[in-house]
């Protein structure tokens, strides 16, 4: 499945409060959702490498599964 990030959670993902959660943290979360997400959702709780905790929202689209925005705590 293609992993898309929007620019809104690129441009977060560059703030302090999203420090040490990585591109790859946010695939490799975006993989582990199965199904199908048909309204955009809210996932918690996934950790990244760096041991920082995040939550992501996420929807599906035609071309793939899109992640909306990266909420760091």
């Amino acid at each position: 499945m293609l992993i898309i990030v929007s620019n809104h959670a690129l441009r977060r993902l560059r703030s302090s409060r999203q420090d040490g959660i990585t591109m790859a943290d946010l695939h490799q979360a975006a993989r582990q959702i199965p199904g199908r997400i048909l309204v955009a959702t809210r996932f918690r709780n996934y950790r990244g490498q760096s041991g920082r905790s995040f939550d992501f929202v996420v929807k599906d689209i035609a071309n793939g599964r899109l992640i909306i925005t990266v909420i760091g705590k």
